[in-house]
C-alpha cells in the first residue's frame, strides 16, 4: 500500500484549517480516511470562543477513532456522533446557534478486505480508481447549484470594478445570500453543531476489489480541476499518482500566482488552505 499525505496553509501567517489522517488498524484489514476543510469564520463575533483549528482538531481526532473502533457503525453514525462528542467539548462556554459555529467539510472512507466505504459532505472531493482505469468522482454539490438568485448576485459581484464601493456593496449583497442558505434547508451543509447534518452526506459503497487508489482534497487543492481548469478529476489522480500530493499543490501555488487578483479565475481568496491524501491499494 502507497500513502502520501500533503497539506499547506493559503497564508503563512494564518494557521491551517484543514485536518487529514489516515489510520491503519493494527490487524491489517483495512483503513480509514478522514479529511476536512475548516470554514474560515467572518471577522465578527461568532459566538464561539474557539478557533477553527480547535474545531477541526477535535471533530478530526473523533472521526479517525471512530472510524477505526466502530466498525459496527456507518459512516453517518460515525459522523453524526463526532459532531455530538465534539459539541458537547464546548456546548456550556459557547453559543452553538450561530450560523457560522466552528464547522467543517467532511471526507470520510474506510475500507476493508471485502468493501470500499464513502462519505462527502460539502465541497471537498473523493477520487476513486477502478480496475479498468475509469475515474469517479465523489462530490457534494449542492454548493455550487445555489439558487438562480444567488448566481446572478455572483455574477453581478464579479461584472465590478475592483475596489470600487459597487463592488464592495455587491459582494456583501451576494455573501448574505450565501449565508442564508448554510445548514438550511434548500442550501447546502457541513459538519458544524447538529449531528442531524450526517445524515445529508454522501454516501456509498462498493467492493473491495473495485477500488485501486483514491483521493481526498480539500477545495484548496480541487482548484486544479475546479477553478483554473488544468484537467478533469481523471487528470488529477493521474497526477497524483504519478508525482504526489506536494506537486499538485504546487501546481494550485502556481496558477494562483499567475492570476494573484482572479481576473482570469475568479475566487474568494488568493490563496486557501490545500490538503491532499493519495492512497493506492
Amino acid at each position: 500500500m502507497r500513502i502520501e499525505l500533503a497539506t499547506e496553509p493559503g497564508d503563512p501567517n494564518r494557521p491551517n484549517e484543514d485536518y487529514a489522517s489516515v489510520a491503519l488498524p493494527a490487524s491489517g484489514q483495512g483503513g480509514s480516511l478522514v479529511l476536512l476543510d475548516g470554514v474560515t469564520p467572518p471577522p465578527e463575533d461568532v459566538g464561539c470562543l474557539h478557533s477553527v483549528p480547535w474545531f477541526t482538531a477535535r471533530l478530526g481526532g473523533a472521526l479517525s477513532e471512530l472510524s477505526v473502533s466502530r466498525r459496527d457503525m456507518t459512516l453517518s453514525e460515525i459522523l453524526a456522533t463526532a459532531i455530538s462528542r465534539t459539541a458537547d467539548t464546548h456546548r456550556d462556554t459557547c453559543d452553538l446557534s450561530h450560523p457560522r459555529t466552528p464547522q467543517a467539510t467532511v471526507v470520510l472512507a474506510r475500507w476493508d478486505g471485502e468493501r470500499f466505504e464513502h462519505l462527502v459532505l460539502s465541497d471537498s472531493a473523493l477520487l476513486v480508481a477502478g480496475p479498468d482505469g475509469t475515474v469517479e468522482a465523489v462530490l457534494d454539490q449542492r454548493l455550487a447549484q445555489l439558487p438562480p438568485a444567488v448566481g446572478a448576485l455572483r455574477d453581478e459581484v464579479r461584472a465590478l470594478p475592483r475596489g470600487s464601493a459597487e463592488r464592495e456593496a455587491a459582494g456583501g449583497r451576494y455573501a448574505a445570500a450565501v449565508e442564508a442558505l448554510r445548514n438550511a434547508e434548500g442550501g447546502f451543509f457541513t459538519a458544524a453543531a447538529d449531528p442531524a447534518s450526517a445524515a445529508l452526506a454522501v454516501t456509498g459503497e462498493r467492493p473491495r476489489s473495485a477500488v485501486t487508489a483514491f483521493a481526498a482534497l480539500t477545495d484548496g487543492a480541487g482548484r486544479w480541476v475546479e477553478t483554473f481548469r488544468e484537467g478533469d478529476w481523471a487528470e488529477c489522480l493521474a497526477l497524483l499518482h504519478k508525482s504526489g500530493p506536494q506537486a499538485l499543490v504546487d501546481r494550485v501555488r502556481e496558477a494562483e500566482r499567475a492570476d494573484p487578483d482572479g481576473t482570469l479565475f475568479p475566487r474568494g481568496k488568493r490563496h486557501d488552505d490545500a490538503a491532499v491524501v493519495f492512497a493506492e491499494l
